[in-house]
């Protein structure tokens, strides 16, 4: 949802840019678009005139940079939320980066947790990182000069020698806002309680699939709608199957496991939907295609166990191929490893 808010901001981002440098004139009782470079000034038009409108037109210019300014600062918003911001530089930055290695080393000083055991790491990095760019600008619009490696520890008062006009301002208030959110996202830990409650999801999740898959009469016989809709109950053996890949292994990799659990949770989630696809075409038993997914997802764990070696130098995926490194890495979205937070 807020990929779309943001996609529909930028679009009106770019339709207000694109009507900006027309202006809209009156002619013989019908209006029409002409550009300013190219309107002409009828004949019995006054000086006074002439200032009044080209007066109202920078106005209007104006003002459709400021709306235009307020729809990308939104946009920017709506992208940081979900993880996505601007980096310092072109390179992606991970967890052996010294900018990430410093941010997790203030939060085990300050909090007692590392980086990776806040709610949100990939937005507390992001913040960091526009805090940074945005200290940058400050300090250049105030007449500070930094070297890149100098700002990077420094606070908005260090930075900020005064003055800097309008524009200073803006960033002000931007770098006060960031600050406020990052505070909040500092202290966001990732409690061992809010793991078990998605360890007890999965395996609510467990025994609540099963009957859908074999018997949903057991929880749904006593309504109306399942006795008077036709086929319902294939459909509700078909979302008992498929419940594995919707919820059972999420709610296990939403508990961010590490080592060979990871490698497992990672497997089973593609191979389970590989499963639920081309099961039917040999069984029409959802029992059966329920069980296939179980030992599926219990050969995952097995498989990753006896593979998995803790003085290998390829646990990080360092030396995988790019395909398989791409597909982890999409599967890590949302987990807390994207963008500036990943092992």
């Amino acid at each position: 949802m807020l990929q779309y808010k943001a996609t529909i901001i930028l679009i009106s981002l770019a339709t207000t840019a694109a009507f900006t440098p027309y202006s809209i004139i009156r002619q013989n009782g019908a209006t029409s678009f002409t550009s300013l470079k190219d309107a002409k000034k009828p004949f019995f038009a006054e000086d006074t005139e002439d200032k009044e409108s080209l007066s109202e037109s920078t106005s209007t210019a104006t003002k459709s940079r400021d709306n235009s300014q307020e729809l990308f600062d939104e946009a920017s918003d709506a992208l940081q939320s979900v993880g996505w911001s601007a980096p310092m530089t072109q390179e992606e930055l991970t967890s052996d980066d010294p900018f990430v290695k410093r941010i997790n080393d203030q939060i085990q000083e300050e909090f007692g947790v590392p980086l990776e055991e806040l709610l949100n790491p990939a937005k507390v990095v992001n913040l960091e990182r526009d805090l940074v760019n945005l200290r940058t600008q400050l300090a250049s619009l105030t007449g500070k000069t930094f070297s890149d490696d100098d700002i990077i520890g420094l606070t908005t008062e260090e930075v900020d020698n005064g003055g800097g006009g309008e524009e200073a301002d803006k960033i002000r208030k931007k770098i006060d806002k960031k600050e406020k959110d990052l505070l909040i996202e500092r202290r966001s830990v990732f409690r061992g309680w809010l793991k078990n409650v998605f360890l007890g999801q999965a395996v609510l999740s467990l025994g609540l699939s099963w009957i859908m898959a074999t018997n949903p009469s057991i929880l749904f016989g006593n309504y109306d709608w399942f006795q008077n809709t036709r086929s319902i109950d294939v459909s509700i053996q078909v979302l008992g199957f498929w419940w594995w890949w919707l919820f059972i292994v999420p709610s296990l990799r939403s508990r961010r496991p590490k080592g060979f659990e990871k490698k497992a949770l990672d497997i089973a989630f593609l191979a389970t939907p590989a499963i639920s696809l081309i099961a039917p075409v040999a069984t029409k038993d959802t029992a059966v295609i329920w069980v296939a997914n179980f030992a599926v997802v219990a050969g995952s764990y097995a498989f990753a166990y006896a593979t998995y070696d803790k003085d290998d130098g390829n646990n990080d995926g360092s030396k995988d191929p790019e395909w398989l490194k791409f597909i982890f890495k999409s599967l890590d979205f949302g987990s807390g490893r994207e963008r500036g937070a990943r092992n």
